[in-house]
């Protein structure tokens, strides 16, 4: 008789913690202007945003974001790792979602202290 299958445990690959949230956010780039998008979380190493038309993977971008409730402006360069693409439904009908991961290069002045003692504080809350 065969022995029953143990549960799949699924291995956490984020080194870093992560705030999901949504939020608003300005990805510029020299080569492809500035776009209005909406992040869905953010680390210390990087940034989940959508986007209607995303940068090609490898471009080198700038994001300018604020996280909800800490009032202060962060920015950074960051490189395209990765598109996705999201297709669902809704009671509306049929809908997607695009986007980008970014992986941040470096921080614009104190960005990077920072958005990491916002963390911490985060996470002593939460």
């Amino acid at each position: 008789m065969d022995e029953p299958l143990a549960p799949i445990r699924r291995r956490e690959d984020r080194i870093s913690l992560r705030f999901d949230k949504a939020f608003p956010v300005l990805v510029s780039s020299e080569i492809y202007g500035d776009c209005r998008a909406v992040a869905r979380n953010v680390s210390l190493g990087g940034i989940c945003v959508d986007m209607h038309a995303p940068p090609p993977i490898a471009s080198v971008v700038s994001v300018h974001f604020r996280i909800p409730g800490s009032g202060e402006a962060f920015v950074a360069r960051a490189e395209v790792k990765h598109h996705y693409c999201l297709n669902f439904s809704t009671d509306s009908g049929a809908a997607s979602a695009r986007g980008v991961g970014l992986r941040f290069i470096e921080f614009v002045e104190d960005s990077a202290d920072r958005l990491r003692s916002g963390f911490v504080r985060y996470r002593s809350v939460h």
